[in-house]
């Protein structure tokens, strides 16, 4: 199947950031949100990224605007009815996605594939929402999507070998590398990622270091690029919570449990930032 035009569910950070890896590969892209102004901010914040890109003197001027010109903006769900492939980016939040998925099950064509970003619901849970199971996968996208190389691909009980090589070939067009995972809670990448991080938050609840000490060991004596602290408010506190407590009501094993400081900071907002709070502060 080729596949001529991509839908992306979602105009947030990680959304926006497969909407434009996906135009700049020369596919058709629609990029939908519940709202006019996300779906406006998002694309401002592809042109933001495309222009930086121009600066630099690593794309021509005429080249992002050629970019930009596949991107059509959508607050209609139906409008997915012309996608080959749609990828869900929406919040870690299994009510939305499997109302979403129920949704893009009626409107898409019977050949799309549908893709979810979840960084740790199981893939199975989710194509059970649809009547179409053996074209479901997991796309997870590490953040930020433009920059990083990875891709984890995640196979459910159902997906059939060509809904897989469809998506590995997507992924590869993409200039991404992709990495077969199977379905479990968390996966790969965040089934050893998030209790590292849990950890890390452990250690400041329980005042083993101060969050610079924390983020300073893993910098330099891991050789992180970025400590946990500093990662976990990038990745958004309540999306580490949402994966914590998935893995632990997936696995069942108390080593799962998410950090009480953790969901303190969530309970009161302190996101990361995203709120401009979290374990540090952040100021536009």
């Amino acid at each position: 199947m080729e596949i001529q035009t991509l839908g992306v569910i979602g105009a947030g950070q990680m959304g926006g950031g497969i909407a434009q890896v996906a135009a700049a590969s020369g596919l058709q892209v629609i990029l939908h949100d519940i709202k006019t102004e996300f779906v406006e901010k998002g694309i401002g914040q592809i042109r933001d990224n495309l222009q930086r890109l121009v600066e630099k003197g690593r794309l021509p001027d005429k080249e992002k605007d050629e970019i930009l010109g596949r991107i059509t903006a959508s607050v209609d769900l139906k409008n997915m009815a012309t996608a080959d492939f749609v990828v869900e980016a929406a919040s870690e939040n299994e009510k939305i996605k499997f109302e979403l998925f129920e949704t893009l099950d009626r409107v898409c064509p019977p050949h799309a594939i549908l893709a979810s970003n979840t960084s740790s619901i199981p893939i199975g849970r989710i194509a059970a929402t649809t009547r179409r199971l053996d074209k479901v996968i997991g796309m997870h996208f590490m953040n930020p999507v433009p920059v990083m190389q990875l891709v984890e691909l995640i196979r459910g009980l159902a997906t059939s070998d060509e809904t897989y090589a469809i998506t590995r070939d997507l992924t590869l067009r993409f200039g991404k590398t992709p990495a077969q995972a199977n379905d479990f809670p968390g996966f790969i990448a965040n089934r050893i990622l998030l209790p590292m991080i849990n950890e890390a938050i452990f250690c400041l609840y329980h005042g083993v270091g101060s969050r610079e000490d924390i983020d300073t060991v893993m910098k330099l004596g891991m050789n992180h690029p970025m400590g946990p602290l500093a990662l976990a408010d990038l990745i958004g506190l309540d999306t580490c919570l949402a994966i914590m407590n998935t893995l632990q009501q997936g696995l069942g094993d108390p080593k799962y449990r998410p950090c009480p400081l953790l969901r303190q900071y969530v309970e009161a907002g302190w996101l990361g930032r995203k709120s401009g709070r979290g374990f540090y502060t952040y100021t536009k």
